[in-house]
């Protein structure tokens, strides 16, 4: 009498199981539908954002937004690709992203480089570098890093060449909360963008990577022989067609 008892107990619960893993399954397949619209939608919206700024102009960035609120303001005035002279695109690419019209975003052999120098050498492309300053903020984060690895395609397959190398003169930092080529050239040099000279474009594309210690206008024995070097390879550029993408 007992064993039928407990078996009867037992034919009870099993139901009862059987019903709880039911309902997980369910709500795991529920979570993980959930997750994957949410991420389709995220994709969706960054893609719809980068498409955006194909044909508008970018407002700035969050770092350019901590600048403003940090100093009370800031140097900045866009001005279209046709209003900067094009030796200032080729001195940028230059000091910047040698290979920007071989690549897709990603220049695997800096990074490649980057790595066999155990990371004391910067990787970054301008294409990298307009997304994080346009649509990131500033940092190592992983999830930064995320982003920018996503979106970084998006942006090359979005927009042409010559609008990512626009974006990226306008939004670059080239002193203290002085950004974009055009408050650059009025700031160090008192012209404007379209009157800069190959000397001058050389400076300024040299203090890119530092703009914060480094000054075009009163240069440094170091920013002027690195700005030597930059001219050299605008010039390099121009000739064997490394900025055919861009140079129009």
């Amino acid at each position: 009498m007992a064993k039928r008892t407990i078996r009867g107990r037992r034919r009870a619960e099993s139901p009862r199981r059987d019903g709880v893993i039911v309902r997980l399954a369910r709500a795991t397949r529920l979570a993980l539908r959930r997750a994957v619209l949410a991420l389709l939608a995220m994709m969706v919206l960054l893609f719809a954002w980068v498409a955006l700024y194909r044909f508008v102009d970018p407002p700035g960035g969050f770092y350019m937004l901590q600048e403003h609120r940090r100093q009370g303001g800031i140097e900045r005035q866009w001005v279209p690709m046709e209003r900067i002279a094009p030796v200032m695109a080729r001195s940028a690419v230059a000091a910047e992203d040698a290979n920007f019209c071989r690549h897709w975003g990603f220049d695997m052999g800096a990074i490649r480089a980057a790595l066999d120098a155990g990371g004391r050498r910067g990787a970054s492309t301008i294409t990298q570098q307009v997304v994080k300053n346009v649509f990131l903020w500033h940092g190592r984060s992983w999830p930064r890093k995320a982003l920018e690895a996503v979106m970084t395609p998006m942006v090359e397959i979005l927009w042409p060449k010559r609008r990512i190398l626009e974006v990226y003169l306008n939004i670059a930092e080239f002193d203290t909360g002085v950004f974009g080529v055009q408050a650059a050239a009025q700031h160090h040099f008192s012209r404007d963008a379209a009157d800069l000279s190959p000397r001058q474009a050389a400076l300024l594309a040299a203090v890119l990577p530092s703009p914060q210690t480094r000054s075009a206008a009163r240069p440094t024995d170091f920013v002027s022989r690195r700005a030597n070097a930059i001219a050299d390879g605008a010039a390099t550029i121009a000739r064997d067609g490394r900025a055919a993408c861009f140079d129009g």
